[in-house]
């Protein structure tokens, strides 16, 4: 494991196995001092944990005390598997083990964030996670079926050959049947079931994700819960000044329910 920062703050490199034992990659961001607690970030569909977004929103969210662990999911980036195995529903598990991870080898995660399928997924898979006081979403969907619009021409192909390849962010996915029959399978409710504070954050020209499901989820949950606009934001938060703006706001809207709590010492992490 190699560590690297800006500034005071440190970046660590970390691995741990989902729940077939394959290695995921890890990225843990810690700020100078005894973190204010622990966030755990997941990406959007077939992004990466160094996506521009999370890696962006995690290394500010260090800059406000909080460490945050972002990840790549089975298949993607460093980790381990094939991405054609994988659904919503393993998303969900590689999230669980994360949160296992941080609970295990540093303190439990706070805060659950997810960016687009990724926040669909941290609300999928908070029941999971009891430590995790409170939930943000961005750019998500309210449902996982919606993911199957970015290869609705193809969906025809994976129902008749089982399987197909798309283009996703330009690159090349193969996207099998149990994929499309996962995501239709979910059943809606754990929304409403959260029992817990709920932030989203939606750009209202999202073009990839309607702020419509925005509306959906906020109408779904129970309060507390609440709403920031991104305004001219594009769905992946290009924009530096985008995922500054989200970090920056989440750390405040968060500080009633982080726990510092004695910092245990992470099995993979070096002076």
């Amino acid at each position: 494991m190699s560590d690297a920062g800006s500034g005071r703050n440190r970046r660590h490199k970390v691995t741990f196995p989902n729940a077939r034992g394959e290695r995921l990659a890890g990225i843990l961001e810690t700020p100078a001092g005894s973190p204010l607690g622990f966030a755990l970030f997941a990406p959007c569909f077939t992004c990466g944990k160094d996506v521009l977004a999370a890696s962006r929103i995690c290394r500010r969210l260090a800059d406000h005390g909080i460490a945050s662990l972002r990840f790549d999911f089975t298949g993607l980036g460093d980790s381990e598997g094939d991405f054609s195995d994988t659904n919503f529903s393993s998303n969900v598990a590689d999230l669980e083990s994360a949160a296992s991870f941080l609970r295990d080898e540093y303190q439990p995660a706070c805060l659950l964030i997810g960016h687009s399928l990724g926040g669909a997924a941290v609300l999928a898979a908070a029941a999971s996670v009891p430590e995790a006081k409170a939930i943000v979403t961005i750019a998500a969907p309210a449902d996982p079926e919606h993911v199957l619009k970015q290869f609705s021409c193809a969906l025809d192909t994976i129902q008749s050959e089982g399987r197909a390849e798309v283009k996703l962010s330009g690159r090349p996915f193969i996207i099998r049947k149990q994929f499309v029959d996962d995501v239709e399978s979910i059943v809606e409710g754990y929304i409403h079931r959260l029992g817990r504070p709920l932030l989203i954050y939606h750009s209202p020209v999202d073009q990839v994700v309607s702020i419509d499901e925005a509306a959906d989820i906020y109408n779904r949950a129970l309060h507390p819960k609440s709403f920031i606009s991104l305004d001219r934001a594009d769905h992946l938060l290009t924009r530096r000044e985008d995922a500054v703006y989200v970090a920056d706001t989440l750390a405040a809207w968060a500080a009633p329910y982080l726990e510092a709590l004695p910092a245990a010492t992470g099995s993979e992490e070096e002076p």
